[in-house]
């Protein structure tokens, strides 16, 4: 007789679970907060748009100058206080042109009317040194505007001012700068100047209602005087 094959089911309690592979422990990231500024840096920044501030005044005030010339004219360094505007000559890429505070300026040139008297020679020396000479006179636009700058001086309106015309010999009219002297473009006064060789210096008679208003004077006479210089451009 044949045996029986007889099947069991067999379970094993203790079978362990298939191995569970594990990763790296993850890194926790740090938290990231808004990084401050330092309570110095607004301070930092404030001093040093002051600084520049006053750099730019600097530039603007204290030399304004810098750019006319390498080397600064004699009346740039007798003056610290301008008056400048935008009237420049055509042909210049500069901006203002400028006379020292209290002077008239007149196209190209700067003008001083004193309020005191002095000698013919006396009054030459202040003029050179303030940077300046005698007014020469070189045409008749500027004539007619010293006779009307005159006419506008304060009471006690004096009665003249020198300019620089001198007569080294009696007739031999010449200009302080050597300009050379143009007989017909002259503005003297009706059967001026007068003859003889002591009254060698010129001078504007403010009375004067015609164009024509120069005298020549004897030198010792206390006058006014006008001085001019070439104005400053910038």
């Amino acid at each position: 007789m044949a045996s029986e094959i007889t099947y069991a089911e067999v379970k094993f309690k203790n079978e362990s679970p298939a191995p569970v592979v594990k990763g790296p422990p993850e890194t926790k990231k740090p938290e990231q907060h808004p990084q401050k500024c330092p309570l110095w840096l607004p301070w930092l920044i404030s001093l040093l748009l002051l600084l520049v501030c006053i750099a730019l005044v600097v530039v603007l005030l204290a030399v304004p100058f810098c750019h006319s010339s390498d080397q600064p004219s004699a009346l740039q360094q007798q003056f610290s206080e301008w008056e400048c505007d935008s009237a420049v000559p055509q042909g210049t890429d500069r901006g203002w042109m400028c006379c020292p505070k209290g002077w008239r300026r007149f196209q190209g040139s700067c003008y001083f009317l004193s309020p005191d008297t002095m000698s013919c020679a006396e009054s030459a020396q202040n003029c050179t040194g303030m940077g300046s000479q005698l007014v020469v006179i070189t045409s008749k636009a500027e004539q007619e505007f010293l006779s009307k700058q005159i006419k506008q001086s304060k009471e006690p309106k004096p009665e003249n001012f020198y300019i620089g015309l001198f007569a080294e010999q009696e007739g031999q009219w010449q200009w302080v700068d050597k300009t050379p002297f143009n007989a017909t473009a002259a503005f003297w006064r009706k059967e001026e100047p007068s003859p003889g060789d002591d009254e060698n210096c010129t001078v504007i008679h403010v009375l004067e209602k015609a164009l024509n208003n120069w005298n020549n004077v004897k030198p010792d006479k206390r006058h006014h005087r006008i001085c001019e210089a070439a104005a400053v451009i910038v």
